[in-house]
């Protein structure tokens, strides 16, 4: 075998386990396959210091191909933005819901991400007949919720809404970056980072933070 078809072996043998998870990773989809609309739930930010908790609702297709769906954080960046624009091309549908910071420090973090999960599925141009959601159980949702610990990384639905989440998040704080300089927000995503709180503590803080969340810093 030479070099060349050594590689395309390894690419194949590559792609065959690729399919292999993927194909795992629609066990749930799979399992409650007698629902025509499941919609994968999840969120991004809930533990930064500044910015929205950011929640997305996605419903694939009963035929989706994309391969490489996974728990957000386990993708790199790039391939996170070409799987988000692989998502908008193919899903059913896909909404986005957010809670503001003040509506955090309002209401506190755990309901303005059920606020912000609300808000995604409810701006479905489909609406869905399950909720495949990543650990939570969303109140004032009429429709039936299956909570999946982890279930980012276990369920294809979750994964995409998570991906959503997390570039839609992720390109709004380096938007915030150029209004509000300093706080390294392109960087840190507005996460607690060594560097974020010695910014805090030497310029204070700006619109976009989280008053309950970094109250012992200034």
């Amino acid at each position: 075998m030479t070099k060349k078809e050594e590689r395309e072996a390894k690419k194949l043998e590559k792609l065959r386990q690729e399919k292999e998870r993927m194909h795992e990773m629609f066990a749930y989809e799979r399992k409650y396959g007698q629902y025509n609309y499941i919609c994968g739930v999840d969120e991004v930010g809930r533990g930064p210091f500044a910015g929205p908790v950011v929640a997305a609702a996605v419903i694939l297709p009963k035929d989706c191909d994309i391969l490489y769906l996974n728990d957000s954080k386990k993708i790199s960046e790039k391939k996170r933005d070409i799987l988000y624009d692989e998502i908008y091309e193919k899903a059913v549908a896909v909404g986005i819901g957010m809670a503001s910071e003040k509506v955090i420090d309002e209401i506190n973090i755990l309901q303005a991400t059920y606020k912000a999960m609300q808000s995604a599925i409810e701006k479905l141009e489909v609406v869905p007949d399950l909720l495949l959601n990543d650990a939570v159980t969303i109140p004032e949702i009429s429709i039936p919720q299956v909570p999946i610990i982890k279930g980012d990384a276990k369920s294809a639905s979750i994964a995409a809404a998570s991906i959503v989440a997390k570039v839609t998040r992720d390109r709004m704080m380096k938007e915030y970056d150029a209004v509000y300089p300093g706080y390294q927000f392109a960087r840190n995503k507005g996460y607690g980072t060594k560097a974020h709180i010695e910014a805090i503590r030497a310029q204070g803080i700006c619109e976009i933070h989280r008053r309950t969340f970094v109250k012992k810093y200034i």
